[in-house]
C-alpha cells in the first residue's frame, strides 16, 4: 500500500488537507490558551489611579465672542467631554481657562526681536491654555485616560453644547 494515492489522501483514507488544517487550529489552540499575551491590554492588574492635571493649547480657534464661550460652556468648575485619539473618554472637570494675548515678533533696530501685540484685524480667532483635571491610571508608560495615554503633543478633541474643537497637550502632571 502506497503513503499518498493519486487522489492526494494518506495510506487512502485521510486527505493531506485535512491534516494540515487540523495541524494549522491544534497549533492556534495550543498558542492561544498555554501562551497568552499581556500586550494587548492597556488596562492592567496592579494599576494605582491618581488625579493628573492635563494643559492643553489652542490655537487659532475661530470664535466670534471667546467671552461668551468661556462664562457658557468653558468655564472654571465645569465639565467637557473628551475625545482622546478618536476614543470617547467621558467628561473631564476643568480646572482653569487662560485666554493667551495674540503677539507678533518684532525686530528691533538693535538686533534683539520683541513681541508686541497683533496689530493685525483677526478679531474672530483666539488662542487660550486650558487646564482638565480628573483621574487617571498610572501605567509605567504614563497616565491613561480611558484607554490612552496621555502624553505631550497628543491630539485632544473638546465636545460640548455649543463647541467642538481640537487642542494640544503641552503638559501633564500627576498629583499625589
Amino acid at each position: 500500500m502506497k503513503i499518498l494515492d493519486s487522489k492526494g489522501r494518506l495510506f487512502g483514507k485521510v486527505s493531506i488537507l485535512d491534516v494540515g488544517a487540523a495541524l494549522v487550529i491544534l497549533l492556534v489552540v495550543v498558542g492561544i490558551f498555554f501562551f497568552p499575551s499581556t500586550s494587548g491590554s492597556v488596562a492592567q492588574v496592579g494599576v494605582t489611579t491618581k488625579p493628573v492635571e492635563v494643559d492643553l493649547v489652542v490655537r487659532g480657534l475661530n470664535v466670534r465672542d471667546p467671552q461668551e464661550l468661556f462664562q457658557q460652556g468653558l468655564k472654571e468648575g465645569g465639565k467637557t467631554k473628551v475625545i482622546i485619539r478618536n476614543q470617547p473618554y467621558g467628561e473631564i472637570g476643568i480646572k482653569a481657562v487662560k485666554q493667551l494675548p495674540r503677539t507678533v515678533l518684532i525686530p528691533q533696530p538693535d538686533g534683539t526681536v520683541k513681541a508686541l501685540p497683533d496689530p493685525r484685524t483677526e478679531q474672530f480667532s483666539t488662542d487660550m491654555i486650558l487646564t482638565l483635571g480628573g483621574d487617571a491610571n498610572i501605567t509605567k508608560d504614563g497616565p491613561v485616560l480611558g484607554n490612552s495615554k496621555v502624553k505631550i503633543g497628543v491630539p485632544i478633541e473638546l465636545e460640548g453644547f455649543n463647541y467642538n474643537f481640537n487642542a494640544t497637550v503641552i503638559d501633564v502632571r500627576v498629583k499625589g
